[in-house]
């Protein structure tokens, strides 16, 4: 009877406000983990804020006590078959992934980076800058545009993130300069290294979001605007524009351009020759008399006024501005720093994406251009 006697005693607010606590506690106990429900405060810390990575966080203990229980971080579901590359990537809100190898900083490629239309709040930025004296003059510039963007700039021109890397590795070259950049003799072990660096930037950052990649050299200085729209617009898995330069014709002392990059060709029968005839470890190189391959080079199918929107199958492809399905990445085409059927970088990568059942396509007449040393 004693117990009777006690629950009558009680407040009917006490048995109200018990109650209520133990469906709160069943609540709790019950409701599974994600990232989307409301949990402690520092469950949520443990989500990834940057869309670019999965959370990698540990489990963490609720306090500082040794016994503290830990709290795991939660499941994270992405929808992969969800996501999109699709000729209309505004629409769509497809997240592009702008990849730069940064060697020196140039002003105006910032600037050209600034004016491109696409919305920047769908854009991440990710640069690799060697280590050495060049790469740290190089990262300070960096920093200093990014500081001014993203903080003090209007909302409009800032973008979703932005990552910097420094390089694990020494550069082959001691020099940057364009003449000992493109020495036949310097080829092989500079464009390794920029294998190197193009795949760790990659790997690094491609994350589940990412719909596009566009690679852009550090010395683009100068594209439409509109040149992921245009470019995504073909929607093709691996697509290159054509890449001049512009420079004051010395005899005329005028304005003039001419083609830059000599990497996007398709092939000869002459060049599959040469590399039947080659070492396990040579490589065939474009651009150079002493190598004549008789390869069509897309730097000289530029016509005048000619039809920007022309396509040309491609069997090379060159990386100063390439835009690629972020799905060929994810299917292993990487930057080969070997020989791949005598190929290297970025024709290295048209091959093995090509064996991967995935095509390049060039733009002849829709150009970019490239600083003037």
């Amino acid at each position: 009877m004693g117990p009777v006697r006690s629950l009558r005693r009680s407040s009917p607010i006490t048995i109200v406000v018990g109650v209520v606590l133990c469906v709160v506690i069943l609540v709790f106990l019950l409701s599974p983990s994600s990232a989307d429900s409301t949990g402690s405060p520092l469950r949520k810390a443990s989500v990834a804020s940057n869309p670019l990575s999965p959370p990698t966080s540990p489990f963490r203990k609720q306090s500082e006590k040794p016994n503290a229980k830990r709290v795991p971080p939660p499941v994270v579901h992405y929808h992969m078959n969800n996501l999109t590359s699709t000729s209309d990537p505004v629409a769509n809100r497809e997240t592009i992934l702008i990849l730069t190898p940064l060697a020196r900083f140039y002003q105006e490629y910032w600037d050209n980076l600034l004016r491109l239309s696409y919305p920047h709040e769908l854009i991440t930025l990710a640069f690799i800058i060697p280590k050495n004296r060049e790469g740290n003059a190089a990262t300070t510039a960096l920093q200093e545009q990014i500081t001014k963007t993203q903080k003090s700039g209007p909302e409009k021109n800032r973008f979703a993130s932005i990552i910097i890397e420094r390089q694990d590795f020494d550069p082959p070259l001691s020099s940057q300069s364009e003449t000992e950049r493109h020495k036949m003799e310097n080829q092989k072990a500079r464009r390794a290294a920029m294998s190197r660096a193009r795949n760790s930037l990659l790997f690094t950052t491609l994350g589940p979001s990412t719909s596009w990649v566009l690679w852009l050299d550090s010395d683009i200085i100068e594209s439409p605007p509109t040149l992921i729209q245009d470019l995504a617009a073909h929607d093709k898995p691996i697509i290159v524009p054509n890449c001049f330069q512009k420079y004051i014709d010395p005899k005329t002392k005028q304005p003039a351009e001419r083609p830059y990059d000599f990497n996007s060709w398709q092939d000869s029968d002459h060049a599959r020759k040469l590399g039947e005839g080659m070492g396990a470890d040579d490589i065939l190189l474009e651009g150079y008399a002493q190598m004549a391959t008789y390869r069509t080079l897309m730097a000289y199918l530029a016509e005048d006024n000619g039809d920007p929107k022309q396509e040309v199958p491609l069997d090379g492809v060159g990386g100063t501005a390439l835009l690629v399905k972020a799905e060929v990445h994810r299917d292993g085409a990487m930057f080969p720093p070997f020989p791949f059927y005598h190929l290297i970088e970025t024709e290295g990568f048209a091959k093995m994406a090509r064996r991967l059942g995935w095509s390049a396509t060039g733009l002849p007449n829709y150009k970019v251009y490239h600083y003037n040393e």
